[in-house]
């Protein structure tokens, strides 16, 4: 068979020496075909490429890889992509380059995916032929739909093609290389799809007539024959109609041949006709005109010839596919290449991922001699990828499109240009950081149980086999990592009963044969090291076990609860200790990695927080204390405990100086701006009054705080019998201080003599810039021209030029300061017992001193929200007591509304309201 003329120019296909090179190559890049292992060592004496099979398997199963493979699945768009990722047996990198270079095409991707927003690329028509091929390479012929599903296979491939290479075109061509160069040197078999589309309509799936030359050459005449048939047929139908032997023409087709309807009482009309078949009824029979048989036969002879010929040009096309076989899968895999990074894309934008800088022995040992800190694991912020997932998944804008969030693409390995967009980060899972140290090569993890320490610990081998596979890191900044060849991992419970193994043999087999394989590029991942047995022996096996691997692997982590461990870096700089912060506030983990520490299990502690019997827990302690006599493990405990206590409040008090920076610079300037538009200020006072009001102030103020300074020596030695006379002699000697130091009606101020005023700290001025509002003075500066001064909550420093004092009669009242301690020293008698109590049948308070403690502070709250913490501020308070209550001056709504209740409240007996040195604070008197 021949086809027509328009085949006949075709060039020949490929040379045997080319296809022979094609298929060479082909099966030397294939990654999609194998499972998911790590390179083999150089070396295949010293292990067993099965052994490393089995290990690289378990620690992919301990790491969850599947699970994190099949969030990726939905960002597939081809069948064959998503059968890879529910396999998770997408490609891996067997060097640094490769995985390099799986990071670069997925840089590329979200750029394409950033270009192609109006206009995205659809992956999903490329259709899974491999069957189809297989099929071809077997012998069998393809069916029309089978060539069909190569033919638009084919197709889609071109446009991917074109499409990629014109936004490449359009843009910056240096970001889209990666792409391009997947599918650069594929045969998109254009000759083939051409030929397949020649020969058959695949709309209708039928086999075109011009095929070839026969197959156009029998159709004719087949038409011609069945005209002839069909019109005597018609008048054969008719005439027996006619002639009552039928109550309607009928024309059919019985046994492949074409034959006429009549009455079984009329077939007489039909002399010489064939009876092909007969009605259900038996009332009518199908018969075959005589006339007819010849052209019947002449159409079954053209039926068969037409098929037959169909049938050689389906061979001759399915041989063409078989002979391309090699070249069409090489681009089937391609292909699914492009889709596995277009779904990377997509998922580091879904998770917010940056791209991995994967260091190389090289530079670490540049970056090591450049700083003193220098880090080969530098990871910030990284989320665990399956509780992210998890929680992502959950969410409702859960892979709506393929612009989901933004993707930090920018760094030097993957030269690329940052895209960004609006989406807020999640804050679950709690971020965590993995920071190691250049030279490190042993990292101990120690803490408490539920601590986190297994999820930080499977955190880090997920992130170095995301990066070998081209993904993203949900992390900040730009993470760097090593290139791990092997990623080994001895994670929960190795029991066998059907190998008899027990939890210990089973642990130390694993590792065993982990210690067999690892090579100096591998990261290895050891749980709870050591359990299961003696702890003495514990101890010991687990000493040597990372002595062994500090000179044979990139990197080993390892858990355990063993403080001993935690000592060897004490005597190697090249071990490192961490600890899972847990805080014994909340009795809650923080899952927080603190290195350079190390850490408390915390187990009576999370076992009290369970709900222990509370008997079990104290003997606990108490053997805890027989087997620990000296308590060091307390010691260091509570040490560690007081360290992040004091982070944490110096934390909260940084965020707190910041926020109070804010609020008083925006202040400053409001006042600042405000005081460059008033009128001269007039600076003249009479500076003999005012010298002589500062030395009085001055004197006064030394002597009482000389008084109180030996009053509050006295009472730290004093009992309380001693008390009632301390106070007694305090309060006499200030009362003779203030005496002596009243001033007369004569003192007093004008406004046009303060030139050498100088304010004095806890007394009440006018402040100009504020329409002479009053407030307190908090503290004079002596290096310059300024004073800090209070108004209601807010705290702002002012030029003395601003500040004009009260008039005298006002101004007593500030000067007399003392006068708050000699009315708290009247009320701060402490408590007597309860035979004086009672002899006297008066109500004693405790000693009127400030804590935190005994205050609530209202400031900044609503007035619903002050009335509820004063409430419980005051039912909490216990009999004869006193609390002081901070309002603030303000509007004056929380001061009323506090006042108010007091006056109300069963439990006030009285209060007190703010006196010159503590205003905005009332004192409650509880019964």
């Amino acid at each position: 068979m021949q086809l027509s003329t328009y085949f006949l120019s075709l060039q020949n296909p490929p040379s045997l020496s080319y296809r022979h090179r094609l298929c060479h190559h082909y099966l030397s890049k294939r990654p999609f075909r194998h499972k998911l292992i790590c390179s083999l060592a150089n070396s295949a004496d010293q292990r067993s490429s099965e052994l490393v099979t089995t290990l690289q398997s378990e620690t992919l199963k301990t790491l969850e890889w599947p699970s994190l493979c099949n969030y990726l699945s939905p960002f597939t768009s081809t069948s064959m992509a998503f059968s890879l990722t529910k396999t998770a047996a997408i490609p891996v990198g067997q060097s640094r380059e490769e995985s390099q270079k799986l990071l670069d095409q997925t840089t590329s991707a979200l750029h394409a995916l950033e270009a192609l927003k109006s206009e995205p690329l659809d992956l999903s028509v490329i259709e899974d032929v491999s069957e189809i091929l297989h099929s071809a390479a077997s012998g069998q012929v393809l069916t029309v739909r089978e060539l069909c599903r190569v033919r638009r296979m084919l197709g889609a491939a071109r446009a991917v093609s074109e499409k990629l290479a014109a936004i490449a075109e359009g843009g910056s061509l240096e970001r889209y290389t990666p792409l391009l160069e997947i599918l650069q040197g594929c045969n998109f078999q254009l000759e083939l799809e051409q030929k397949i589309g020649f020969c058959i309509d695949c709309s209708l799936s039928t086999i075109l007539g011009r095929a070839s030359e026969e197959l156009e050459l029998i159709r004719e005449e087949r038409k011609r024959n069945m005209e002839n048939l069909d019109s005597l047929l018609k008048e054969v139908s008719v005439s027996i109609f006619q002639a009552g032997g039928i109550d309607k023409p009928l024309i059919t087709k019985r046994r492949s041949r074409m034959c006429v309807g009549v009455k079984a009482t009329h077939k007489y009309l039909l002399p010489g006709g064939v009876v092909l078949n007969v009605s259900s009824s038996g009332a009518t029979y199908f018969m075959e005109p005589k006339e007819a048989v010849e052209l019947n036969n002449m159409e079954v002879k053209l039926s068969n010839s037409e098929k037959a010929e169909e049938m050689a040009t389906l061979s001759l096309l399915t041989s063409e596919i078989a002979e391309s076989e090699a070249e069409i899968k090489y681009l089937l895999d391609r292909l699914i290449e492009v889709d596995l990074a277009f779904a990377r894309a997509a998922y580091a934008q879904w998770v917010n991922g940056v791209c991995p800088i994967l260091s190389s022995k090289e530079s670490e040992m540049l970056i090591s001699n450049g700083a003193d800190n220098a880090l080969s694991i530098d990871i910030e912020g990284m989320q665990q990828p399956l509780l992210l997932g998890s929680f992502l998944s959950n969410s409702t804008d859960f892979i709506t499109s393929n612009s989901l969030g933004p993707s930090v693409l920018g760094n030097k390995s993957c030269e690329m240009t940052p895209i960004t967009s609006s989406k807020v980060v999640s804050n679950f899972p709690i971020p965590i950081d993995i920071k190691v140290q250049c030279g490190t090569r042993v990292v101990i993890i120690s803490g408490p149980n539920t601590g986190g320490k297994t999820a930080s610990m499977k955190t880090l081998g997920l992130a170095s086999i995301m990066s070998k596979a081209g993904m993203y890191l949900p992390a900040k900044k730009q993470p760097r990592l090593p290139w791990f060849d092997l990623v080994l991992a001895d994670i929960g419970d190795s029991q066998s009963l059907e190998q008899s193994l027990s939890t210990f043999s089973g642990h130390i087999s694993q590792i065993c044969e982990i210690l067999e394989v690892a090579s100096k590029e591998s990261l290895v991942l050891i749980d709870e090291i050591g359990s299961g047995t003696d702890p003495s022996e514990g101890v010991a096996l687990s000493t040597s076990i990372l002595q062994y691997l500090k000179n044979r692997v990139n990197l080993a982590f390892v858990t355990t609860h063993y403080a001993d461990l935690s000592r060897l870096k004490e005597m190697d700089p090249q071990y490192e200790n961490a600890a899972m912060e847990f805080s014994l506030e909340t009795l809650q983990p923080t899952y927080q990695i603190l290195w350079g520490r190390t850490g408390d299990s915390n187990a009576l502690t999370i076992a009290k927080s369970i709900g222990f019997d509370g008997n079990i827990i104290e003997r606990a302690k108490m053997w805890v204390e027989s087997l620990m006599p000296e308590k060091q493990q307390e010691r260091k405990g509570v040490l560690q405990q007081s360290l992040m206590e004091e982070r944490n409040r110096l934390e909260a008090q940084f965020k707190r100086a910041e926020s109070l920076h804010a609020e008083i610079m925006k202040l400053y300037h409001e006042v600042r701006s405000e005081a460059e538009n008033l009128e001269e200020r007039e600076r003249a006072l009479r500076a003999k009054e005012t010298q002589k009001v500062e030395q009085e102030l001055n004197a006064a103020k030394s002597e009482i705080e000389t008084v109180v300074q030996e009053f509050e020596n006295q009472l730290q030695t004093a009992n309380s019998e001693e008390f009632n006379l301390l106070v007694k002699k305090s309060e006499s000697a200030i009362n003779s201080i203030l005496k002596a130091h009243q001033p007369g009606d004569s003192f007093s101020f004008t406004e046009t003599d303060t030139s050498s005023y100088q304010p004095v700290s806890g007394e009440q001025v006018h402040l100009k810039g504020l329409g002479n509002k009053l407030a307190t003075v908090v503290a004079a500066s002596e290096d310059d021209d300024t004073v800090l001064v209070q108004y209601g909550k807010i705290r702002v420093r002012v030029e003395k030029s601003n500040v004009r004092p009260i008039s005298s009669s006002r101004r007593k009242n500030a000067i007399s300061s003392g006068q708050s301690f000699e009315r708290q020293a009247e009320q701060s008698r402490e408590v007597p017992s309860n035979s004086d109590a009672t002899e006297s049948g008066a109500i004693t308070y405790g000693p009127l001193i400030q804590t935190s403690k005994n205050t609530v502070d209202l400031r900044g709250m609503r007035v619903e929200e002050a009335e509820l913490q004063l409430d419980m501020a005051i039912a909490a308070r216990g009999s004869n007591s006193v609390l002081f209550i901070v309002h603030g001056m303000g509007t004056g709504v929380i001061k009323e509304r506090a006042l108010e209740m007091l006056r109300n409240h069963p439990r006030v007996m009285k209060y007190e309201q703010e006196n010159p040195l503590n205003y905005g604070c009332t004192v409650a008197y509880i019964k």
